[in-house]
């Protein structure tokens, strides 16, 4: 009766009945009732199995639902040569977006924060707009038509700046977009093993897990979609194309050249010595120590007689040198 199976599903009667028998230790058990329990118990932990495998699809669902719609996303990416359409319907989200949070829709004007959405912009897509002078300029002009009039703008700045690139630009967005999908990505998996994990203290509140769950699974990924779109447009307009100036390109070039002239008149100098006679090299490796007289070692000059091991000590102590202070230590 101490077995984890029969002390967690067995009834107490079955326990009492065990008990009143009296059995020894290591007793075979043959009795029907508790034949019976032990298959009932059995049938219990099979179904409670099978409820925790139901319970843990039913999670691994919602994931792989949003794992199908992100691959067959990232394979349309894989396999297009041209995302420039993809890009402007992201951008143009984004912009209706971040208009929407500082000139809400259906707004007066007096509830709009233009400088904000100056900032935002300038934040956001590294370009400075003077909304306030077209507030001040057209009077009829409201949220829709300022979408439609910075997204004309931040689109023909792009295309210009593509334009100085041509296709490379075309292979670098792809690189780029499919680069911050994946990171994304892992992310929003770490944070749904972290929701599931904790899920479950939702039924303290009297709510249902599973439909917490699925609710907040689709508001995380929900913000990936638009997480993704923001960050591919701000790296995008962000991006700063470097022209070289054809007088700092001539200079480089210039340099370049004399470094290799300089490079192959040395060969020709070392040649040149290499063949020489020993004679000749000899007479030109003097000249050149005349030349440098300061390069040359000078000799050392002793200021006082040497003094040999065996005589005595100059010190005065009347010791041979090679016992006081000449000794070797």
């Amino acid at each position: 009766m101490e077995d984890n199976l029969l002390r967690i599903f067995a009834t107490d009667g079955v326990k009492n009945f065990m008990r009143r028998l009296g059995m020894e230790r290591g007793e075979a058990i043959e009795h029907s009732m508790v034949t019976r329990s032990i298959e009932k118990a059995q049938r219990k932990v099979e179904g409670r199995n099978f409820d925790i495998r139901k319970q843990l699809l039913e999670y691994d669902n919602v994931a792989n639902d949003q794992r199908t719609i992100i691959y067959r996303q990232r394979n349309e990416l894989m396999a297009s040569e041209d995302i420039a359409e993809l890009l402007t319907e992201m951008r143009t989200d984004v912009v209706s977006q971040l208009v929407d949070v500082y000139i809400p829709p259906q707004s007066v004007p007096e509830q709009w924060d233009v400088s904000g959405l100056e900032q935002a912009i300038e934040t956001e897509f590294s370009s400075t707009q003077n909304i306030q002078q077209w507030l001040n300029d057209d009077d009829q002009l409201y949220e829709d038509r300022i979408k439609q009039k910075i997204d004309e703008i931040l689109l023909s700045d792009y295309e210009q700046k593509s334009a100085t690139v041509g296709d490379k630009m075309r292979v670098f967005e792809k690189q780029i977009t499919l680069q911050i999908l994946d990171g994304l990505w892992k992310d929003h998996l770490a944070t749904m093993d972290h929701l599931r994990q904790g899920i479950f203290l939702r039924s303290y509140g009297g709510k249902n897990p599973k439909q917490e769950y699925k609710r907040e699974a689709f508001v995380l990924f929900q913000d990936l979609m638009v997480n993704l779109q923001q960050e591919v447009i701000k790296v995008l307009s962000h991006v700063k194309i470097r022209q070289e100036d054809e007088a700092d390109a001539i200079e480089r070039q210039r340099e370049q050249e004399r470094a290799k002239e300089q490079v192959n008149f040395q060969h020709q100098a070392m040649s040149a010595m290499s063949e020489a006679p020993p004679e000749s090299a000899n007479q030109a490796a003097a000249g050149q120590a005349q030349a440098n007289p300061e390069d040359s070692a000078a000799p050392f000059v002793r200021n006082m007689a040497k003094v040999g091991r065996n005589e005595p000590c100059p010190c005065g102590s009347g010791k041979k040198f090679k016992v006081c202070h000449g000794k070797i230590v």
